[in-house]
């Protein structure tokens, strides 16, 4: 079939269309209810998978936690096996930052947060903070976890670790709601009662989706947490490996170090974990995946109307033009002609939904972007191709039934025909 040929029975597809209006637009509300739920739910997916692998990066990518029980596990259910093991000693990170020459630095820190079962407040004067996160850290902890910076003053330094001074570092949504108009740095702060005095402020976190993140974080010296929180055992280890440096053989290095330190016998699994920061997107993705099955399902049903709709009209298309089947027949067309004449109406109408459904999930993922910023939909190149490939594939597939019985129509029969 030559050009020219093509191009004629795209433009009658088109008149055809153009003809029944409101017909061509119920048929293809399916394909368009299908491609906008595939379109918009991978935008938000592609945007979000974005924002958790930034999040990953600001941990650090080469920075490694050492922990008692799996990341994942639920504190206050814990399996037994988990629950005899030893607890992360206060001087752990020391002992690797002296043993450990791959690492490039290690720092214990302890947490006090609702999770655990602890209710932290902060105060200054009239203004209070609830449900903040109370942090015992050393020094180091700035260097192996970026998302830390200090905007304002300074963090914890050795000689207030060394000497367990009540200074805190504290994250910008409580400096914002306890000094809305006056700058925080030195003043004294009740935290869980005691006074501290603050040295710094962290740079604002957007945080996981709608949580504060470092917004609501106290950190106090490592020292000071356990003098003033000594019943508070489940403790963390956080490790770096240098650029250049191997990963596989820092990790080997801290886990024997650790095993030494900890006395696990040779033959036996040792008694913590040691958990990157990509257990975070590996659990997004289990989650992501259900969602993409779930949304492949909807998107389905809403397909696999339209293509019957399609196949149904194209049913009625056949009948209607019978006769003028059988002229085009009369006069030369083959039955390739005839089958591509119909196939082309298919997938022009299959199309025309697809690319409205592309452009209502791109007009759908923009809004969320907009009112809702945490859920960053972004719109990628491939699932325009896809959602186009989709269009055309239902096109196709629902089409060629009818194609083909037009194509196989006797023109004798098809010029009697009233």
């Amino acid at each position: 079939m030559t050009r020219a040929e093509i191009q004629e029975n795209l433009m009658v597809a088109v008149d055809t269309i153009r003809s029944h209006k409101g017909r061509s637009v119920l048929t293809v509300v399916g394909i368009v209810i299908g491609v906008t739920s595939v379109i918009s739910v991978a935008a938000i997916i592609e945007g979000l998978n974005q924002f958790i692998q930034a999040k990953v990066d600001s941990l650090g990518s080469r920075t490694f936690f050492i922990t008692r029980f799996p990341a994942g596990q639920d504190p206050s259910r814990l399996p037994l096996k988990y629950r005899i093991r030893k607890y992360i000693d206060y001087s752990d990170a020391a002992y690797l930052r002296r043993t450990c020459p791959g690492i490039e630095t290690a720092t214990t820190f302890g947490t006090r947060a609702f999770f655990f079962g602890d209710n932290n407040s902060i105060s200054y004067e009239r203004q209070r903070v609830e449900r903040v996160f109370v942090r015992g850290a050393e020094p180091e902890y700035v260097t192996a976890i970026p998302a830390f910076t200090i905007a304002q003053g300074r963090f914890i330094s050795r000689y207030d670790e060394e000497h367990s001074r009540s200074v805190v570092a504290i994250g910008s949504e409580i400096a914002d709601s306890l000094f809305p108009h006056v700058d925080p740095l030195g003043k004294i702060v009740r935290l869980n009662g005691d006074l501290f005095e603050v040295v710094g402020v962290f740079e604002p976190d957007s945080g996981l989706f709608f949580g504060s993140g470092v917004n609501v974080f106290a950190i106090i010296p490592l020292s000071t947490f356990h003098k003033f929180y000594p019943d508070t055992k489940e403790l963390a280890i956080a490790f770096t490996v240098p650029k250049g440096g191997s990963i596989d053989e820092a990790k080997d290095e801290v886990t024997e170090a650790m095993r030494r330190r900890r006395h696990v016998p040779f033959h036996t699994d040792s008694d913590f974990e040691i958990v990157s920061p990509d257990f975070i997107s590996a659990l997004w993705k289990q989650l992501t995946g259900a969602l993409v099955i779930l949304t492949g399902i909807i998107s389905s049903v809403g397909l696999l109307v339209g293509g019957i709709g399609v196949m149904n009209i194209m049913l009625i298309s056949v009948t209607e033009r019978t006769a003028e089947i059988g002229v085009r027949k009369a006069i030369g067309a083959r039955r390739a002609d005839i089958r591509v004449q119909f196939l082309l109406e298919a997938v022009l109408l299959t199309s025309i939904g697809g690319l409205i459904g592309i452009l209502c999930g791109a007009l759908i993922s923009f809004l969320v972007r907009q009112f809702m910023p945490s859920v960053p939909a972004s719109l990628s190149l491939i699932w325009v191709i896809l959602g186009v490939g989709i269009s055309v594939a239902v096109g196709v597939f629902f089409g060629y039934y009818p194609a083909n019985r037009a194509a196989n129509l006797d023109p004798i029969v098809c010029l009697r025909y009233e």
